[in-house]
């Protein structure tokens, strides 16, 4: 089978030669495969496309306006922009990588790649130099979100979009967007390494050498699709049916600000935190002595949180995994990661290292049966499909580690990092979390803006950072003693609990409607239309209701449902 290599490094990092080894063989004995890709044909102009892109041209087809699958990236130039290397830097890209020159058609029941020979990219440039200064960061911002959203033409291309912004002639914003058809995260990252060594390489008229790829992407989705049909397919489906059970759609109940839509609007938030540099050591110490990746570490205490706002012992979270096992794919650009359902049940019993320990063997199982198309998944369990949320899952967890140094290398220019502010949410609640060159850890809680307002988020953000301190501190806290609560949100219950003076002295209710009946039994105590009930008659008649109650083993905290509409008789009943 396959493993995630971003992991594995992680894991190896923190193991001795020895036990290197062992976790090797730990791997194969699962039944990963550490085989070489076979190499394709070369030539071609038209190939199948993959299961995960058949999925996204499903998708696509449904919602043609959508930008929800796009993957913007941006970044602002101060200092001297080569505009001719920028031009000539992209269009090498282009003609590196087939997966940059395709596009998608309909062929009977499937979708196929069209990968056509390599045109110069048009690079759009709009010049906000005569812009109002006033205005000038709004319009930049609008402009940032709006490329980020704007849809894709699967069927006309070209997939991969570039915007230059001018506010100045030596200050400049780049967007680059590239549908996930044909990219993923670690592919753009790929696109950012290569990108700094083409640029600069032109700007200083020596030309990068960049090592020849050994594969394309369609390569790839041919040796899966022949891989799988050989009987892989199977094994790996029999793993996750036992794994996910007899049940796939436990959906996750957060408490919600509003009740969940029909269907999604994909209208998103996002909540963005930072982790000290104290509490990212330790959280790294915990992850070294359970024999396991920082990643597990922040996964066990999302199954945390997750269990003590739903009070759900049965946990699903959705987890892309980069699927590039095999060295060939290493440098590719191509849709090649893949989506994972990690499935855990805890209770507030247990200490955190059993949670994360029973997470990291979930993490493991995963990583051996990684390779299995999700959407093979999700048509083999059949879950009830429902609009308004995710099939088998509601919440993702996203960790990766992030390094643009390559960036640093661009000569005559200073880069930045460019915010959006609008974002698209795919489920209810996704946390994604990055490691920097430094090792600095930060986090974003994407969520539903459907179902989430913006402070209820950033509570949550809040606990979860409090629940990394504690099992930092104490990896054997049982998760029921994990303390969510901040001290000014303690605070605030406490003085929401303050007595009113004003009602301290009052009866309850039923003792003054019995008061009345002994003094006025006659007056009308409520009326219901053409109906009047007595004092007397309403508390005689809650009287009887108690005795009969209390014979049928009514006591007191004892729960007694009552359904009628609105009479006399309700009255009656909640007296």
């Amino acid at each position: 089978m396959s493993v995630d290599k971003l992991r594995l490094a992680q894991r190896f990092a923190s193991l001795s030669p020895e036990g290197q080894q062992r976790f090797i063989a730990e791997l194969k004995a699962r039944g990963m495969d550490f085989g070489r890709l076979p190499i394709a044909a070369r030539g071609r102009r038209e190939a199948a496309s993959s299961y995960a892109q058949q999925r996204l041209w499903f998708l696509w087809q449904l919602e043609r306006d959508s930008g929800l699958y796009n993957i913007p990236r941006a970044v602002r130039l101060r200092g001297a922009l080569d505009r001719p290397s920028l031009q000539r830097t992209f269009d090498a890209l282009v003609e590196r990588h087939e997966s940059l020159r395709t596009t998608f058609h309909q062929e009977g029941e499937q979708a196929v790649q069209r990968i056509h020979a390599p045109q110069p990219l048009p690079i759009a440039i709009t010049d906000l130099r005569d812009t109002d200064p006033a205005q000038r960061d709004a319009a930049v911002q609008s402009l940032v979100d709006a490329e980020a959203q704007a849809p894709f033409d699967l069927e006309q291309g070209p997939l991969l979009r570039v915007r230059l912004l001018r506010l100045a002639d030596d200050d400049h914003i780049l967007l680059v967007t590239m549908h996930h058809i044909v990219s993923d995260g670690w592919s753009m990252n790929v696109v950012i390494d290569e990108f700094a060594r083409l640029y600069a390489g032109f700007v200083s008229g020596q030309p990068a050498q960049l090592a020849p790829l050994p594969i394309q992407y369609a390569d790839y989705a041919a040796w899966q699709k022949q891989w799988l049909e050989a009987g892989e397919l199977e094994r790996q489906l029999g793993y996750w049916k036992s794994h996910l059970a007899d049940d796939g759609t436990v959906v996750l109940e957060l408490p919600t600000d509003r009740p969940r839509p029909a269907a999604p609007s994909h209208r998103g938030g996002a909540v963005s935190f930072s982790l000290d540099a104290d509490l990212s050591a330790k959280l790294r110490t915990l992850a070294r002595r359970a024999d396991t990746t920082l990643f597990t570490v922040l996964l066990a205490a999302f199954q945390v949180l997750l269990y003590r706002y739903t009070g759900q012992r049965d946990l699903r979270v959705g987890v892309p995994v980069a699927n590039r096992n095999r060295v060939e794919t290493e440098g590719v650009v191509g849709f090649f990661v893949n989506t994972q359902v990690l499935r855990t049940e805890i209770d507030g019993s247990m200490a955190f290292d059993a949670v994360l320990a029973r997470a990291r063997e979930s993490v493991l199982q995963a990583q051996a049966h990684q390779e299995l198309p999700f959407e093979q998944l999700v048509e083999a369990l059949q879950p009830e499909r429902n609009l308004s949320h995710n099939p088998l899952f509601q919440v993702m967890l996203n960790h990766q580690r992030r390094d643009l140094r390559a960036l640093d290398r661009l000569p005559g220019l200073v880069l930045e990092k460019v915010e959006r502010t609008a974002n698209a949410a795919k489920v209810d609640l996704a946390l994604d979390t990055q490691e920097d060159e430094h090792g600095a850890l930060s986090g974003v809680f994407g969520y539903a803006a459907d179902l989430f307002e913006h402070d209820t988020v950033e509570r949550l953000q809040r606990h979860y950072v409090g629940v990394l301190r504690a099992v930092a501190e104490e990896p054997a806290i049982a998760i029921a003693a994990i303390p969510l609560l901040l001290a000014d949100e303690r605070q605030q219950l406490t003085d929401w609990n303050v007595a009113d003076r004003r009602y301290s002295a009052a009866d309850p209710v039923h003792v003054a409607i019995a008061r009345q009946a002994a003094q006025r039994p006659d007056a009308i105590a409520l009326r219901c239309g053409e109906r009047a009930v007595s004092y007397g008659e309403l508390d005689g008649a809650a009287t009887r209701l108690a005795y009969a109650l209390h014979a049928a083993g009514v006591g007191p905290e004892t729960v007694v449902g009552v359904v009628l509409d609105r009479s006399p008789d309700l009255i009656v009943r909640l007296l």
